[in-house]
């Protein structure tokens, strides 16, 4: 035999039943939550920064000749767009990239515009293509400019110091109807400590130790008769 519910005892049973209720509710959004992957992190981005920010002031020198730079030249991972480093002290034949950190475009068109900025300020500088078109109409025959970057990473002597190292090669040759004709060549090896033991001072220590060896080019093509 079924009895009523009384006032009191329906108030209790639907309370109850509204705790039970919040309580399941509680429990499938935390079991939501867990099944659900966590949103991936974007790598950050990083460039050379934004490098001169005033034009150079006049001096009284003459310009030097026109120069022509190739593409700078680059094979494998040095050719891409990650941050690289070596554990010298576990394996330094290694190359590793971070998960998180990205070059905003390849090393080699980072390293080239920093230094076509840099000699643009004594010289004209044009891209290949551009001295062909020139070439034919002006009778001007520049020399070219080509590099091989052959090293760009961060090398970790041990987990808490590293350094940024920059390894290239730079040709200067005269480009004549039957080929190029060697001019002069030069090895640049450029290092710099990395304030932090990380991909943030790996860029910083790379960006100084680009910066070195675009300066040596620089004043070595000065040189160069």
């Amino acid at each position: 035999m079924t009895f009523p519910l009384s006032a009191m005892n329906f108030v209790a049973v639907r309370g109850r039943l509204t705790r039970t209720f919040a309580v399941f509710l509680s429990i499938s959004a935390l079991l939501a939550g867990c099944a659900l992957p966590d949103k991936p992190a974007r790598p950050v981005m990083y460039d050379f920064g934004p490098g001169a920010q005033s034009a150079a002031a006049a001096t009284r020198q003459a310009p030097l000749a026109t120069l022509a730079l190739a593409e700078i030249e680059a094979s494998g991972p040095l050719d891409s767009s990650a941050v690289l480093y070596r554990l010298a002290y576990a394996d330094a034949q290694q190359l590793r990239p971070y998960a998180q950190a990205r070059w905003s475009m390849p090393p080699p068109q980072l390293l080239r515009q920093r230094l076509r900025e840099s000699l643009g300020q004594r010289r004209v500088v044009l891209n290949i293509d551009e001295l062909a078109s020139l070439g034919r109409s002006e009778g001007v025959h520049p020399l070219t400019l080509r590099i091989e970057l052959e090293e760009f990473s961060q090398i970790f002597e041990s987990p808490e110091r590293s350094a940024g190292l920059v390894r290239l090669r730079a040709t200067l040759v005269d480009s004549l109807p039957t080929g190029d004709r060697l001019l002069a060549q030069r090895s640049v090896v450029a290092q710099r400590p990395a304030p932090t033991p990380d991909a943030p001072g790996g860029v910083r220590a790379l960006t100084a130790a680009a910066d070195a060896a675009v300066e040596e080019i620089t004043q070595w093509l000065q040189q160069v008769r």
